[in-house]
């Protein structure tokens, strides 16, 4: 019985693992895509690399690109 119990504990973590790796790639992916999609614009705050708008989910999402951590920072940060 262990070892039947040990053989699901292994391919539950192999695929955890998996799962992990393709979510890490995925994300690597977006981020990349996300610095290549920037845009330099009159107005943007000081330090700012340049700005960004998506839309998802029926939402539009305006992102900012900051070189160097603002003097301000907000209280949460995703």
């Amino acid at each position: 019985m262990d070892a039947i119990l040990f053989e699901w504990l292994n391919m539950a973590v192999r695929w955890l693992h998996v799962i992990a790796g393709i979510a890490w790639i995925g994300s690597s992916f977006y981020f990349i895509h996300l610095d290549l999609s920037l845009r330099q614009r009159p107005g943007l705050p000081e330090g700012a690399g340049g700005e960004t708008w998506q839309v998802h989910g029926g939402g539009f999402y305006n992102m900012v690109k900051y070189m160097v951590a603002p003097a301000r920072m907000p209280e949460e940060l995703t």
